[in-house]
């Protein structure tokens, strides 16, 4: 019997991109996963994130990651109301990395706040049998989703350190961050727009421009 979890990470921030994560485990290896500790990745230190998901790769049968960036993302919740908009992305995504994977049963982390409706939506776009799982804080309820939660946010700290190699403490690209909202604040002032690794159709992005261009026009 084979098992996936399936987790995101990402998905409420501003800056950068919102990763989907999936781990295949044999169901006679899943202990193997509580031995290691591993848990919900938003309980865990980086660096403990880290050597965890060196280990969940070597005990893994197999593991899939795909990246919405936030180009993606703006295109998705710019044509429709931005919750629905983003959980049917989410939960395509989620069945591509299903798809990948060929498990028997599939457990994921419900976005929607509907848990069979979020299922619903993933199974739609798997073309072979497969039981989901699919609930809420399933991160915290199932190892599997637990180490799949870790592999997406070590996938997604990644991209964020090469962001900041390049461009500054730009913090963790959450809005609630103040570095965040400091170089949001900053980019706006300076250059008057967003560099594309921004999802500039959030609400406190949008905020910040507008508020920019109001104060440009005061000075014309």
């Amino acid at each position: 019997m084979l098992i996936c979890g399936v987790d995101d990470a990402g998905r409420g921030a501003v800056i950068g991109p919102m990763v989907i994560a999936g781990v295949l485990f044999k169901e006679s290896t899943l202990p193997e996963l509580v031995k290691l500790g591993v848990k919900d990745s938003k309980l865990l230190s980086p660096k403990r994130r880290e050597h965890l998901a060196a280990e969940i790769h070597k005990l893994a049968e197999k593991y899939h990651v795909l990246k919405a960036s936030p180009a993606e993302i703006d295109n998705v919740v710019e044509t429709g109301k931005k919750l629905n908009r983003l959980n049917r992305l989410e939960a395509r995504m989620m069945a591509n990395v299903i798809r990948n994977l060929k498990p028997n049963i599939a457990y994921v982390d419900a976005s929607d706040v509907l848990e069979e409706r979020f299922k619903q939506h993933i199974a739609e776009e798997v073309p072979f049998k497969v039981e989901i799982i699919s609930r809420h804080k399933a991160d915290r309820l199932y190892p599997i989703v637990s180490a799949a939660s870790i592999i997406a946010k070590v996938e997604r700290d990644k991209e964020i350190a090469r962001l900041r190699r390049k461009y500054g403490d730009l913090g963790s690209g959450y809005i609630t961050d103040p570095k965040t909202l400091r170089f949001l604040e900053e980019r706006i002032r300076t250059l008057g727009s967003y560099p594309r690794f921004v999802r500039k159709s959030w609400k406190p992005a949008k905020r910040l421009k507008e508020e920019a261009d109001t104060a440009q026009k005061r000075l014309l």
